[in-house]
């Protein structure tokens, strides 16, 4: 039962979330919304403490697609950061603002750079590519995310200007925003040979997801005493992130998107 205490914690959350909003809003959306998405999260995570190589993508498809097809293509939600913009701003709290707010502000005290690494629609695609390890050092383009960040939000604030800000110009975004980060990441990921490239140097959601992510309280720990620095988890951690030291202060530690990539790989046994 140990090892599925992660597993146990994020259902529970996601369930006392699910509720909260339900009983608060009385919209039953929420309940259901919440549940599913805790569920598919819950069982991933209790599939990969069982060592099942699809555990992560279960999680990613089954949220992902579901966020991506019957949110946004159907429902016609902007899920995008244009569309938490467009909904703060219009100062309605709902699905965009909620959803940031859980996954993406405030969720990342609790899971980190979950988000990324289970629930990502975009990095769904991506993983799918072959450069599944990173070839060669980590270029210094992480920048390029601060400006696609601001752009993002004075987009929507030229729309607001300009009477252009409404759910079918949002929607619209939506699809043509999908599309070039698509293209974009792909593209990428061929050229520097990283299946996530663009998450490092282009996602505007970082800005939100990485300072959160220092705090997080699920996160791969090294027990440094056993640990014999044979170097595997380095090669295979897809961001790069300094797994062979406990430290929060570890290169790159914030980008860690809970893959368990590194943990099935150390001989030792030192990373959990």
């Amino acid at each position: 039962m140990k090892k599925y205490k992660s597993a146990i914690i994020l259902l529970v959350a996601f369930e006392v979330l699910a509720v909260s909003l339900w009983l608060a809003t009385g919209n039953l959306f929420f309940f259901l919304n919440f549940t599913y998405i805790g569920i598919c999260i819950g069982v991933g995570m209790a599939l990969s403490a069982a060592g099942k190589k699809y555990a992560r993508e279960f999680v990613q498809f089954g949220v992902g697609l579901y966020m991506f097809v019957f949110l946004g293509l159907i429902c016609r939600e902007n899920m995008q950061i244009e569309g938490f913009w467009y909904y703060l701003l219009s100062g309605f709290f709902g699905a965009g603002v909620l959803h940031y707010a859980v996954a993406k502000i405030f969720g990342p005290l609790l899971f980190g750079r979950g988000w990324c690494g289970y629930c990502c629609w975009t990095a769904m695609i991506l993983d799918l590519l072959p450069y599944k390890q990173p070839q060669g050092p980590r270029k210094k383009l992480g920048f390029i995310r601060y400006i696609v960040f601001a752009l993002s939000l004075i987009l929507i604030l030229l729309l607001f200007h300009f009477g252009k800000a409404t759910k079918h110009t949002l929607f619209v975004l939506f699809l043509i925003g999908n599309l070039v980060y698509y293209v974009v990441g792909i593209t990428l990921a061929v050229l520097f040979k990283d299946n996530r490239a663009f998450c490092k140097y282009i996602c505007p959601i970082t800005v939100f997801l990485k300072p959160m992510s220092y705090f997080s309280l699920l996160r791969i720990r090294c027990d440094e005493e056993k640990c014999i620095h044979y170097g595997k988890c380095l090669k295979v951690c897809p961001m790069d992130v300094e797994v062979n030291s406990d430290s929060r202060q570890r290169k790159n530690a914030t980008e860690c998107i809970l893959c368990n990539k590194c943990k099935k790989e150390c001989p030792v046994k030192a990373l959990k």
